[in-house]
């Protein structure tokens, strides 16, 4: 009985064991490694910015189908009936009733010949309105784009924060361990157990805060993606040590010729500048006559239309006498029939059609036409002005982000020889420590500035391969890690 009694106890064991081992399959499953490409394809392909600004873009080409479709006829047909009381005119007659139904209905067909060059002007400047829109949707990706590297990298560079606050964690409470045996021994003080108990309370602050970075740092880049914030993700850790040599010179000269060139900003100003030159010859339009050609046809129908279909002798009516006799000359009295006209009959014989030409020509608009020109011409002026501090600023930028590329490069040189001689240092210490050479206080300075360098390395290794990415990103290669 106590066999089968611990042969029960070992299969529900073992049972546990694959469930806690299925359980941490499913959790290790179900998150998600990210890395900087797919990052940047997820933003790409799911951010709402972006497909709002893709939705612009469709309206703009919108635009452009219709200054297209105003070239073409422009066709109505206005069909009407009435029923008319009192004295009204009958439909198709040069006559008049009490009350009559009439119908009639026309159509007619224009088109615009000249128009002063305005329907093609048009034409051409939606188009660069739409080339604007598009170059609009490449600036948000771009910025997006630098955006998920910039959070990309912060997540890298707050993971080994978190790392190297571990590490400090557990030098601490090494050194808490150490101070507790020899206060318990006599040979440390009451003062040194209680900044050994410090060190490791800030060791611990260090880390909740490294990690809450990390946390809001995944947040955020989850946001770009359209992400979830509930779905478990972790970003792809590159080789570090591929990431560290990386360039540092530039000719700033050949990095802005390239960045005019290519950023999507210059090309926007450019854009909306070839728009406001197309707006001057849209408003220039309004001094010239409007040509169009015209064509119509129509018919009517009236239930009062009526027609001759025979006489009827209905008395006599002396006309004269005749002088010699005084007979009277009489003539017979004939009562016309009338009937009414069919609807096709009268559609047929009021049948009608019209061509010609219309010309309007502008005389005073009250200086309309003129004030379009001037305002035109201004708004053009300051797209120049726009341009060109488009491309200062970027100049500006560029020459910026060299400076700042170089200083980080130099900023990380130095943390990192600080870091290793203070590891240097620490290790020292920490022997001579052991030994009794060096008091608590010396100690634990020489863990403060280990964990500090520490620190400060790590900072500036990732700051110095996000400023070489910006200098990517300007030169339009494609950012990598």
């Amino acid at each position: 009985m106590t066999q089968s009694i611990s042969r029960l106890k070992k299969v529900h064991f073992i049972a546990f064991s694959f469930c806690i081992l299925a359980l941490g399959f499913t959790s290790a499953k179900a998150q998600q490694v990210i890395s900087l490409q797919q990052a940047v394809d997820l933003t790409l392909q799911n951010n709402l910015t972006i497909k709002q600004a893709r939705f612009t873009e469709a309206l703009a080409t919108e635009d452009v189908k219709q200054s297209q479709y105003n070239l073409l006829p422009s066709l109505s047909a206005n069909p009407q009936g009435g029923y008319y009381f009192g004295k009204s005119q009958i439909a198709g007659a040069f006559a008049y009733a009490s009350s009559t139904l009439n119908i009639n209905g026309t159509a007619q067909m224009q088109v615009t010949l000249f128009q002063g060059g305005q329907l093609r002007n048009q034409i051409l400047q939606n188009k660069l309105l739409l080339d604007a829109d598009k170059t609009g949707t490449a600036k948000v990706k771009n910025d997006l784009l630098l955006s998920v590297v910039t959070e990309y990298l912060t997540i890298l560079t707050d993971q080994d924060l978190v790392i190297a606050a571990k590490q400090q964690i557990d030098l601490a409470k090494i050194t808490l361990d150490r101070s507790q045996k020899n206060f318990d021994q006599g040979n440390a003080t009451l003062a040194d157990l209680s900044q050994a108990k410090a060190q490791v309370s800030t060791a611990e602050l260090n880390f909740t805060n490294a990690q809450n970075q990390v946390d809001l740092a995944v947040l955020i880049l989850k946001q770009y993606m359209e992400m979830d914030p509930k779905t478990d993700i972790a970003v792809e850790k590159p080789d570090i040590s591929k990431l560290t040599d990386v360039k540092t010179i530039y000719d700033a000269s050949k990095v802005i010729k390239t960045a005019l060139s290519i950023n999507p900003d210059i090309h926007l100003a450019e854009l909306q500048q070839q728009n406001y030159a197309q707006a001057i010859k849209i408003a220039k339009g309004n001094y010239y006559p409007a040509l169009a050609l015209f064509g119509g046809i129509g018919s009517s129908y009236s239930n009062a239309a009526k027609t001759v279909t025979g006489e009827t002798l209905t008395g006599s009516t002396q006309i004269g006498t005749v002088e010699a006799t005084g007979q009277a000359v009489v003539s017979p009295v004939l009562t016309p029939t009338l009937s009414p006209i069919s609807f096709t009959g009268q559609i047929n014989s009021n049948f009608n059609q019209s061509v010609g030409l219309s010309l309007q020509i502008p005389i005073f608009n009250r200086f309309t036409a003129r004030t379009s020109v001037r305002k035109a011409k201004l708004n053009y002026q300051n797209a120049q002005l726009t341009t060109q501090l488009a491309k200062n600023t970027l100049s500006k930028t560029i020459y910026q982000a060299l400076l700042d590329l170089q200083a980080a490069d130099k900023s990380y040189q130095s943390a990192l020889q600080t870091y290793q001689s203070n590891k240097e240092a620490l290790n020292v210490t920490k022997q001579r420590y052991d030994a009794g050479f060096v008091n608590t206080l010396d100690y634990n300075t020489a863990v403060t500035n280990y964990n500090k360098s520490q620190n400060d390395m790590i900072e500036s290794r990732y700051q110095l391969i996000f400023r070489s990415k910006v200098i990517d990103y300007y030169l339009g290669n494609q950012i990598v890690l």
